[in-house]
Protein backbone atom coordinates (compact mmCIF):
# COMPACT_ATOMS: atom_id res chain seq x y z
CA UNK A 1 0.00 0.00 0.00
CA UNK A 2 1.08 3.37 -0.01
CA UNK A 3 4.00 4.99 2.02
CA UNK A 4 2.92 8.26 2.15
CA UNK A 5 -0.44 9.56 3.99
CA UNK A 6 -3.10 11.44 3.21
CA UNK A 7 -1.86 15.21 3.10
CA UNK A 8 1.44 14.18 2.11
CA UNK A 9 3.21 15.62 -0.87
CA UNK A 10 3.66 15.13 -4.49
CA UNK A 11 6.14 16.39 -6.30
CA UNK A 12 6.49 17.03 -9.87
CA UNK A 13 8.82 18.20 -12.05
CA UNK A 14 7.09 19.80 -15.03
CA UNK A 15 4.55 22.14 -14.63
CA UNK A 16 2.62 22.32 -17.97
CA UNK A 17 -0.41 20.79 -19.09
CA UNK A 18 0.13 16.94 -17.84
CA UNK A 19 1.37 18.52 -14.85
CA UNK A 20 -1.01 20.57 -13.71
CA UNK A 21 -3.57 17.50 -14.65
CA UNK A 22 -1.34 15.19 -12.59
CA UNK A 23 -1.99 17.87 -9.67
CA UNK A 24 -5.94 18.55 -10.14
CA UNK A 25 -5.95 14.35 -9.74
CA UNK A 26 -3.44 14.20 -6.70
CA UNK A 27 -5.55 17.08 -5.20
CA UNK A 28 -8.94 15.24 -5.25
CA UNK A 29 -7.28 12.35 -3.48
CA UNK A 30 -5.81 14.59 -0.79
CA UNK A 31 -2.58 15.11 -0.89
CA UNK A 32 -0.25 18.29 -1.10
CA UNK A 33 1.41 19.08 -4.40
CA UNK A 34 4.97 20.83 -5.23
CA UNK A 35 5.79 21.67 -8.60
CA UNK A 36 9.21 22.35 -10.50
CA UNK A 37 9.06 24.02 -13.86
CA UNK A 38 11.45 27.13 -15.57
CA UNK A 39 8.00 28.87 -16.80
CA UNK A 40 7.05 31.72 -13.93
CA UNK A 41 3.69 30.99 -15.21
CA UNK A 42 3.39 27.64 -15.68
CA UNK A 43 -0.38 25.75 -16.30
CA UNK A 44 0.45 23.91 -13.11
CA UNK A 45 1.18 26.53 -11.01
CA UNK A 46 -2.49 27.83 -9.98
CA UNK A 47 -2.94 23.73 -8.70
CA UNK A 48 0.11 23.42 -6.80
CA UNK A 49 0.64 24.30 -3.00
CA UNK A 50 4.27 24.83 -3.43
CA UNK A 51 5.71 26.42 -7.25
CA UNK A 52 9.56 26.42 -7.86
CA UNK A 53 10.43 28.56 -10.44
CA UNK A 54 13.70 27.29 -11.85
CA UNK A 55 15.62 25.60 -15.10
CA UNK A 56 15.41 21.84 -14.91
CA UNK A 57 19.09 21.85 -15.01
CA UNK A 58 19.07 23.67 -11.41
CA UNK A 59 20.30 20.56 -9.35
CA UNK A 60 19.65 22.47 -5.90
CA UNK A 61 16.31 23.20 -6.90
CA UNK A 62 15.49 20.03 -8.10
CA UNK A 63 16.78 18.79 -4.47
CA UNK A 64 14.84 21.51 -2.95
CA UNK A 65 11.80 19.91 -4.54
CA UNK A 66 12.21 16.19 -3.65
CA UNK A 67 13.34 16.99 -0.11
CA UNK A 68 9.82 19.25 0.08
CA UNK A 69 8.06 15.44 -1.13
CA UNK A 70 6.98 12.05 -0.21
CA UNK A 71 7.59 10.89 -3.27
CA UNK A 72 8.53 12.47 -6.87
CA UNK A 73 7.09 12.10 -10.54
CA UNK A 74 7.70 13.71 -14.02
CA UNK A 75 5.62 15.21 -16.48
CA UNK A 76 8.24 14.84 -19.40
CA UNK A 77 11.10 12.78 -20.39
CA UNK A 78 13.97 14.56 -20.97
CA UNK A 79 15.23 15.16 -17.98
CA UNK A 80 19.22 15.29 -17.34
CA UNK A 81 20.86 11.89 -16.77
CA UNK A 82 23.18 13.08 -14.32
CA UNK A 83 20.81 14.93 -12.01
CA UNK A 84 17.53 11.94 -12.71
CA UNK A 85 20.43 9.35 -11.51
CA UNK A 86 21.21 11.50 -8.41
CA UNK A 87 17.64 12.06 -7.60
CA UNK A 88 16.54 8.15 -7.74
CA UNK A 89 19.28 7.37 -5.55
CA UNK A 90 18.55 9.81 -2.76
CA UNK A 91 15.20 10.47 -2.71
CA UNK A 92 11.88 8.34 -3.68
CA UNK A 93 11.24 8.34 -7.42
CA UNK A 94 9.49 5.19 -8.44
CA UNK A 95 9.78 5.41 -11.96
CA UNK A 96 13.54 5.15 -11.51
CA UNK A 97 16.37 6.67 -14.11
CA UNK A 98 17.01 3.47 -16.51
CA UNK A 99 13.61 2.69 -18.43
CA UNK A 100 13.49 6.69 -18.86
CA UNK A 101 16.81 7.10 -20.10
CA UNK A 102 17.08 4.54 -22.85
CA UNK A 103 13.22 6.44 -23.81
CA UNK A 104 15.69 9.29 -24.18
CA UNK A 105 17.51 8.22 -27.19
CA UNK A 106 15.87 6.80 -30.21
CA UNK A 107 18.36 4.36 -31.27
CA UNK A 108 18.62 2.96 -27.68
CA UNK A 109 14.59 3.09 -27.44
CA UNK A 110 14.17 0.99 -30.44
CA UNK A 111 17.13 -1.76 -30.03
CA UNK A 112 15.60 -2.27 -26.48
CA UNK A 113 12.07 -2.82 -27.93
CA UNK A 114 13.59 -5.00 -30.22
CA UNK A 115 15.28 -7.12 -28.21
CA UNK A 116 12.00 -7.50 -26.23
CA UNK A 117 10.60 -9.13 -29.06
CA UNK A 118 8.05 -6.61 -29.85
CA UNK A 119 8.25 -5.52 -33.97
CA UNK A 120 9.46 -2.38 -34.92
CA UNK A 121 9.73 -0.62 -38.16
CA UNK A 122 13.05 -1.13 -39.54
CA UNK A 123 15.28 1.19 -38.87
CA UNK A 124 19.38 2.47 -38.80
CA UNK A 125 21.67 4.64 -36.64
CA UNK A 126 23.00 6.82 -39.82
CA UNK A 127 26.60 8.61 -39.16
CA UNK A 128 26.76 10.05 -42.57
CA UNK A 129 25.80 10.21 -46.10
CA UNK A 130 27.45 7.11 -46.72
CA UNK A 131 25.09 5.09 -44.00
CA UNK A 132 22.36 6.54 -45.26
CA UNK A 133 22.51 5.87 -48.76
CA UNK A 134 23.52 2.22 -47.61
CA UNK A 135 20.03 2.11 -45.84
CA UNK A 136 18.23 3.13 -48.61
CA UNK A 137 19.79 0.99 -50.96
CA UNK A 138 18.12 -1.90 -48.57
CA UNK A 139 15.48 -0.57 -48.01
CA UNK A 140 14.11 2.17 -50.72
CA UNK A 141 12.33 5.26 -50.45
CA UNK A 142 10.76 6.83 -48.76
CA UNK A 143 12.48 6.84 -45.39
CA UNK A 144 12.12 9.24 -42.29
CA UNK A 145 15.44 10.79 -40.58
CA UNK A 146 14.94 11.66 -36.86
CA UNK A 147 17.30 12.70 -34.59
CA UNK A 148 17.99 10.51 -31.95
CA UNK A 149 17.34 12.87 -28.91
CA UNK A 150 15.27 16.04 -28.24
CA UNK A 151 12.70 15.74 -31.10
CA UNK A 152 8.75 15.80 -30.49
CA UNK A 153 5.62 16.85 -32.10
CA UNK A 154 7.71 16.45 -35.37
CA UNK A 155 10.61 18.33 -34.15
CA UNK A 156 14.03 16.87 -35.61
CA UNK A 157 12.54 15.07 -38.53
CA UNK A 158 12.19 15.33 -42.48
CA UNK A 159 10.86 12.64 -44.98
CA UNK A 160 12.76 11.60 -48.09
CA UNK A 161 10.30 10.52 -50.39
CA UNK A 162 12.64 11.16 -53.65
CA UNK A 163 15.86 11.02 -55.18
CA UNK A 164 15.71 14.56 -55.88
CA UNK A 165 14.25 15.32 -51.92
CA UNK A 166 17.93 13.26 -50.98
CA UNK A 167 20.15 15.12 -53.06
CA UNK A 168 18.97 18.32 -51.81
CA UNK A 169 18.62 17.31 -48.48
CA UNK A 170 21.06 19.45 -46.00
CA UNK A 171 21.26 16.82 -43.24
CA UNK A 172 23.39 17.73 -40.29
CA UNK A 173 25.41 14.78 -39.17
CA UNK A 174 28.32 16.79 -37.16
CA UNK A 175 25.46 18.64 -34.79
CA UNK A 176 23.21 15.45 -33.73
CA UNK A 177 23.09 11.83 -34.32
CA UNK A 178 20.07 10.38 -36.57
CA UNK A 179 18.76 7.44 -37.01
CA UNK A 180 16.83 6.52 -40.69
CA UNK A 181 13.18 4.37 -40.13
CA UNK A 182 11.50 3.06 -43.24
CA UNK A 183 8.61 5.26 -43.94
CA UNK A 184 5.57 3.00 -43.85
CA UNK A 185 2.49 3.25 -45.59
CA UNK A 186 -0.09 3.16 -43.12
CA UNK A 187 -3.75 1.96 -42.40
CA UNK A 188 -3.79 3.50 -38.99
CA UNK A 189 -2.23 4.46 -35.87
CA UNK A 190 -2.95 3.71 -32.56
CA UNK A 191 -1.81 3.63 -29.03
CA UNK A 192 -2.37 1.96 -25.92
CA UNK A 193 -1.72 3.67 -22.17
CA UNK A 194 -1.03 1.43 -19.27
CA UNK A 195 -0.70 1.86 -15.63
CA UNK A 196 1.58 -0.42 -13.66
CA UNK A 197 2.10 0.24 -9.67
CA UNK A 198 5.45 -0.39 -8.26
CA UNK A 199 4.20 -3.64 -6.72
CA UNK A 200 3.59 -4.55 -10.64
CA UNK A 201 -0.24 -4.07 -10.69
CA UNK A 202 -1.11 -3.63 -13.72
CA UNK A 203 -4.61 -2.26 -15.94
CA UNK A 204 -4.98 -1.27 -19.72
CA UNK A 205 -6.74 1.87 -20.85
CA UNK A 206 -8.97 1.25 -24.35
CA UNK A 207 -6.83 0.92 -26.94
CA UNK A 208 -7.31 4.44 -29.09
CA UNK A 209 -7.35 5.35 -32.81
CA UNK A 210 -4.99 8.27 -33.59
CA UNK A 211 -5.08 10.56 -36.37
CA UNK A 212 -1.79 13.18 -36.96
CA UNK A 213 -1.31 16.33 -39.16
CA UNK A 214 1.99 18.20 -39.49
CA UNK A 215 3.57 15.84 -36.93
CA UNK A 216 1.04 16.99 -34.41
CA UNK A 217 -1.51 14.66 -32.76
CA UNK A 218 -5.15 15.84 -34.34
CA UNK A 219 -7.74 13.51 -32.75
CA UNK A 220 -8.10 10.68 -30.96
CA UNK A 221 -11.17 7.66 -31.05
CA UNK A 222 -11.73 5.76 -28.35
CA UNK A 223 -11.93 2.19 -28.38
CA UNK A 224 -9.97 2.07 -32.10
CA UNK A 225 -12.56 1.29 -34.78
CA UNK A 226 -9.90 -0.81 -35.79
CA UNK A 227 -9.42 -4.06 -33.23
CA UNK A 228 -5.74 -4.39 -32.59
CA UNK A 229 -6.46 -4.40 -28.35
CA UNK A 230 -4.99 -8.07 -27.99
CA UNK A 231 -2.28 -7.72 -30.42
CA UNK A 232 -1.38 -4.63 -28.67
CA UNK A 233 -1.60 -5.74 -25.19
CA UNK A 234 0.90 -8.86 -25.79
CA UNK A 235 3.70 -5.92 -27.39
CA UNK A 236 3.18 -4.46 -24.14
CA UNK A 237 3.39 -6.80 -22.09
CA UNK A 238 6.82 -7.95 -23.72
CA UNK A 239 8.08 -4.65 -23.59
CA UNK A 240 7.35 -4.47 -20.11
CA UNK A 241 8.94 -8.08 -18.75
CA UNK A 242 12.08 -6.24 -20.36
CA UNK A 243 12.10 -2.62 -19.28
CA UNK A 244 11.03 -1.31 -15.59
CA UNK A 245 8.02 1.04 -15.98
CA UNK A 246 5.84 2.42 -12.81
CA UNK A 247 3.05 4.60 -13.08
CA UNK A 248 1.44 5.64 -16.99
CA UNK A 249 3.14 5.03 -20.20
CA UNK A 250 1.75 4.32 -23.67
CA UNK A 251 2.85 2.86 -26.31
CA UNK A 252 2.52 4.01 -29.74
CA UNK A 253 1.97 1.68 -32.69
CA UNK A 254 1.79 1.47 -36.71
CA UNK A 255 -0.96 -0.48 -38.34
CA UNK A 256 0.81 -0.74 -42.31
CA UNK A 257 -1.70 -1.40 -45.02
CA UNK A 258 -0.89 -5.21 -44.85
CA UNK A 259 -1.98 -5.14 -41.54
CA UNK A 260 1.14 -5.28 -39.59
CA UNK A 261 1.38 -3.82 -35.89
CA UNK A 262 4.93 -2.29 -35.02
CA UNK A 263 5.80 -0.16 -32.18
CA UNK A 264 6.49 3.16 -33.48
CA UNK A 265 7.39 4.89 -29.64
CA UNK A 266 7.02 4.44 -25.47
CA UNK A 267 6.04 8.03 -23.55
CA UNK A 268 7.30 7.27 -19.75
CA UNK A 269 4.13 9.89 -18.70
CA UNK A 270 0.60 10.44 -19.21
CA UNK A 271 0.09 11.15 -22.57
CA UNK A 272 -1.83 13.20 -24.85
CA UNK A 273 -3.67 10.21 -26.61
CA UNK A 274 -5.16 9.47 -23.80
CA UNK A 275 -6.51 12.70 -22.56
CA UNK A 276 -10.61 11.74 -23.23
CA UNK A 277 -9.98 9.01 -20.33
CA UNK A 278 -11.05 11.99 -17.78
CA UNK A 279 -14.79 11.88 -19.27
CA UNK A 280 -14.76 8.56 -20.54
CA UNK A 281 -13.38 6.25 -18.10
CA UNK A 282 -14.06 5.22 -14.96
CA UNK A 283 -10.67 6.14 -14.01
CA UNK A 284 -8.70 8.99 -16.00
CA UNK A 285 -5.00 8.27 -16.84
CA UNK A 286 -4.01 10.92 -14.57
CA UNK A 287 -5.63 9.60 -11.66
CA UNK A 288 -4.36 5.70 -12.38
CA UNK A 289 -0.62 7.43 -12.62
CA UNK A 290 -0.90 8.97 -8.73
CA UNK A 291 -2.69 5.45 -7.45
CA UNK A 292 0.15 3.56 -9.24
CA UNK A 293 3.02 5.87 -7.85
CA UNK A 294 1.44 5.22 -4.35
CA UNK A 295 1.10 1.32 -4.90
CA UNK A 296 -2.76 1.75 -4.32
CA UNK A 297 -4.78 -1.11 -6.01
CA UNK A 298 -5.21 -0.91 -9.82
CA UNK A 299 -8.72 -0.82 -10.67
CA UNK A 300 -10.11 -2.55 -13.72
CA UNK A 301 -10.56 0.32 -16.46
CA UNK A 302 -14.19 0.78 -17.98
CA UNK A 303 -15.04 2.74 -20.75
CA UNK A 304 -18.54 4.82 -20.35
CA UNK A 305 -18.83 5.61 -23.94
CA UNK A 306 -17.18 6.02 -27.37
CA UNK A 307 -15.21 9.41 -27.21
CA UNK A 308 -13.77 11.44 -29.62
CA UNK A 309 -10.88 13.73 -28.53
CA UNK A 310 -9.75 16.94 -30.45
CA UNK A 311 -6.89 18.92 -29.98
CA UNK A 312 -7.19 22.81 -29.63
CA UNK A 313 -4.28 24.30 -31.04
CA UNK A 314 -3.47 27.89 -31.01
CA UNK A 315 -4.98 28.79 -34.46
CA UNK A 316 -7.94 26.88 -33.36
CA UNK A 317 -7.90 29.39 -30.38
CA UNK A 318 -7.88 31.76 -32.57
CA UNK A 319 -11.20 30.53 -34.21
CA UNK A 320 -13.24 28.79 -31.93
CA UNK A 321 -12.80 31.12 -28.37
CA UNK A 322 -15.72 33.01 -28.66
CA UNK A 323 -17.95 30.28 -29.22
CA UNK A 324 -15.73 27.43 -27.25
CA UNK A 325 -18.72 27.12 -24.73
CA UNK A 326 -21.92 27.27 -26.56
CA UNK A 327 -21.61 23.60 -27.32
CA UNK A 328 -23.34 21.94 -24.37
CA UNK A 329 -22.10 18.33 -25.57
CA UNK A 330 -17.86 19.75 -25.70
CA UNK A 331 -16.04 18.89 -22.29
CA UNK A 332 -13.67 21.82 -22.87
CA UNK A 333 -9.98 21.46 -21.43
CA UNK A 334 -7.71 25.27 -21.62
CA UNK A 335 -4.72 24.38 -20.30
CA UNK A 336 -3.70 28.32 -19.40
CA UNK A 337 -0.69 28.62 -21.65
CA UNK A 338 0.28 32.46 -22.10
CA UNK A 339 2.26 32.35 -24.92
CA UNK A 340 -0.35 31.57 -28.24
CA UNK A 341 1.37 29.72 -31.08
CA UNK A 342 -0.36 28.38 -34.14
CA UNK A 343 1.01 24.85 -33.73
CA UNK A 344 1.13 25.03 -29.68
CA UNK A 345 -1.13 22.65 -27.69
CA UNK A 346 -3.54 25.11 -26.11
CA UNK A 347 -5.88 22.90 -24.95
CA UNK A 348 -8.19 19.91 -25.97
CA UNK A 349 -11.92 18.80 -26.20
CA UNK A 350 -13.53 15.82 -25.55
CA UNK A 351 -16.80 14.23 -26.73
CA UNK A 352 -18.80 11.24 -25.52
CA UNK A 353 -20.95 9.63 -28.07
CA UNK A 354 -22.65 6.24 -28.81
CA UNK A 355 -22.52 7.27 -32.95
CA UNK A 356 -18.55 8.11 -33.80
CA UNK A 357 -18.51 8.82 -37.81
CA UNK A 358 -22.10 11.02 -37.00
CA UNK A 359 -20.26 13.16 -34.15
CA UNK A 360 -16.99 13.33 -36.00
CA UNK A 361 -18.18 14.66 -39.11
CA UNK A 362 -20.19 17.06 -37.25
CA UNK A 363 -17.17 18.09 -34.56
CA UNK A 364 -14.48 18.17 -37.54
CA UNK A 365 -16.83 20.42 -39.65
CA UNK A 366 -16.64 22.85 -37.04
CA UNK A 367 -12.51 22.63 -36.52
CA UNK A 368 -12.05 23.17 -39.82
CA UNK A 369 -14.68 25.58 -40.82
CA UNK A 370 -15.70 27.24 -37.22
CA UNK A 371 -18.46 26.77 -34.93
CA UNK A 372 -21.12 28.40 -37.55
CA UNK A 373 -20.82 25.91 -40.19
Amino acid sequence: MSSISLGGTIGIIGGGQLGKMLAQSALRMGYRVAILDPSEDAPARATCHTFIHAPFSDFESLKQLCELSDVVTYEFENIDAHILRTLVHDYNVPQGAETVLTLQNRDLEKAAIQAAGADIVPYQKVEDKDALDSFIDAHGLPVIIKTTTGGYDGKGQMVIETEADLAEASIPFDEAEWVAEKYLRLEREVSLTTARSTSGQVTHFPLQENLHKDQILYRTIAPSRIDYTEEAKRAVHQIMEAMHFVGVFTVEFFIDRDGRLYVNEIAPRPHNSAHHTIESCSISQFDAHILALLDHPMPEVRQHQQAIMMNLLGDDLDRLEDTLFSQPDWHVHVYGKTGRKPARKMGHVTLLTDDVDTTLDHLEQKFIRGVEA
